[in-house]
């Protein structure tokens, strides 16, 4: 993997003017609209003709729009002619996750009896969305009740991975990272308790960032339903892009104040500067899952990568992780316990079978039915390792870590057996612990192997996101960039 280029097996799409705007970045069509290079009426369209070409082939979004998003994208170039201030996203083509409220749209989460939830009023993270100018083309596709890294539904049926048909695209925000990969849209929204973007991002080779808790205000579920503990200390909205610099743009467009979201917090986004050089410590495994060679390999370019950069990198231990990511289905499953009566009578057989197989796996940890002070004590645990981790970071502010110790899984790996669901949940270890703490944490590929996608995660201190995306472009510079990509 050191030498990158080796290993790339891409049908990928350069970005020029003559192919489409479709190819275009985030930060590329931003730029265009505002300085009157291109209409966002353009860039829309040349998205919505992509989508037309390759969404059937895919399924990554399950509801186009494009009579709104050209009336969108109209308002928006009357805008800029108005001399408007205009917002980070002023005029871009965006896709909304279907676990999140859009006005005028069916909050469905990939679920048959929630296909006419119609939303009367955007949820925090799409009204920031919209307020910072971005254009609603489609909502993207997710598992029923978000709960898998497979993104399939009976209400909206499969979504392929276009590396792979045969390999999870990844979820629950699979939709959002293939219409992202395949030039459909530039920014993709998308959230995560569990890996549910940086996982896509990681399987679809494009990039993703989880927030801190607090970041970006958010909502999940019913606007006047109460939200589970662990919603509210673990999930958090984040978007999937092809470049970092769109991440960072998409950031900045998705964090502004929103009084619904009582745990929302107003931090700049650029913090102070750190020390230098910055220590990175690498960790590699935690006695859960051993990566695979492909995965260890990624780890060594990118360790070689920011070294080049002048950061220090120092292979490290950090058990306090593992312990997160089995306390992760103690408490998030503890809660999510409560609805399974609902998921018994309106769920699809590929989530009931899934949440049997976490229940049976997370038996081995936590007994067949753990109590009230099971689940109080977990809470307790769960600050120490938080406090923990804070104090780690103040050596090295930032670990390189993998996303998982797999590439992409085969489609279904989850529902197979209980056993193949112990290998998957044990492979993607990181997706639980990280948000266990809450800490802000970034997937960035770093090449292909086998045909399907690899790339490292980046964890950080909370609200220093900036120092994740700083770190993430420098790999990005040395990997390359592998979208937008025609499906195989």
């Amino acid at each position: 993997m050191h030498n990158n280029k080796e290993n790339i097996e891409v049908t990928a799409d350069k970005t020029s003017a003559s192919q489409g705007l479709w190819c275009w970045s985030a930060t590329e069509i931003a730029r265009g609209i505002r300085t009157g290079e291109i209409s966002s009426r353009e860039a829309v369209q040349s998205c919505l003709e992509r989508i037309e070409k390759v969404n059937p082939l895919l399924n990554a979004l399950v509801e186009v729009s494009p009579d709104e998003a050209l009336a969108m994208a109209d308002e928006a170039d009357r805008s800029v002619a108005r001399g408007e201030a205009l917002g980070p996203l002023h005029g871009v083509p965006v896709s909304v996750k279907v676990n999140s409220d859009q006005a005028g749209h069916a909050t469905t989460n990939g679920v048959v009896a929630f296909k006419d939830n119609v939303a009367e009023k955007d949820s925090p993270q799409v009204a920031n969305l919209r307020n910072s100018g971005a254009v609603f083309v489609g909502r993207s596709n997710t598992p029923a009740f978000s709960y898998r890294w497979f993104t399939n539904n009976d209400l909206h049926g499969r979504t392929l991975n276009p590396w792979d048909s045969s390999r999870t695209p990844g979820g629950s925000s699979g939709g959002a990272a293939v219409a992202a990969a395949t030039g459909m849209v530039p920014i993709a929204h998308g959230n995560d308790i569990g890996g549910s973007v940086r996982q896509p991002a990681y399987c679809c080779g494009v990039t993703g960032i989880r927030p801190t808790v607090g970041r970006v205000p958010s909502w999940y579920g019913p606007a006047d339903a109460d939200q589970a503990l662990s919603v509210q200390t673990m999930f958090a909205q984040g978007p999937l892009a092809r470049t970092v610099a769109d991440l960072r743009l998409a950031l900045s467009g998705m964090s502004g104040f929103d009084p619904r979201d009582g745990l929302h917090a107003q931090v700049p986004l650029l913090g102070e500067p750190l020390n230098r050089p910055l220590r990175v410590g690498l960790l590699r495994d935690v006695g859960v899952s051993t990566p695979e060679p492909a995965v260890n390999a990624a780890l060594d370019a990118a360790s070689d990568w920011l070294t080049d950069a002048g950061y220090v990198v120092e292979e490290i231990s950090l058990p306090l992780l593992a312990e997160a990511y089995r306390l992760w289905y103690l408490l998030a499953m503890e809660e999510f316990r409560q609805i399974m009566p609902m998921v018994a009578e309106i769920g699809d057989e590929g989530m009931q079978r899934a949440a049997a197989h976490y229940y049976a796996v997370a038996e081995d940890w936590w007994g067949p039915q753990p109590g009230l002070s099971d689940y109080m004590n977990g809470y307790a645990r769960r600050g120490t390792l938080i406090a923990q981790l804070q104090q780690f970071l103040e050596d090295y502010p930032l670990v390189l870590l993998p996303v998982s110790a797999e590439q992409a899984f085969e489609q279904d790996a989850d529902i197979k057996s209980v056993d193949s669901m112990r290998r998957v949940m044990a492979a993607n270890w990181s997706m639980m612990a990280i948000p266990v703490v809450g800490f802000p944490a970034l997937s960035v590929p770093t090449g292909v192997s086998g045909g399907l996608p690899v790339g490292v995660q980046l964890l950080g201190r909370r609200f220093r996101e900036d120092t994740l995306l700083d770190a993430a472009e420098i790999i990005e510079a040395r990997a390359g960039i592998f979208s937008p990509m025609n499906p195989r």
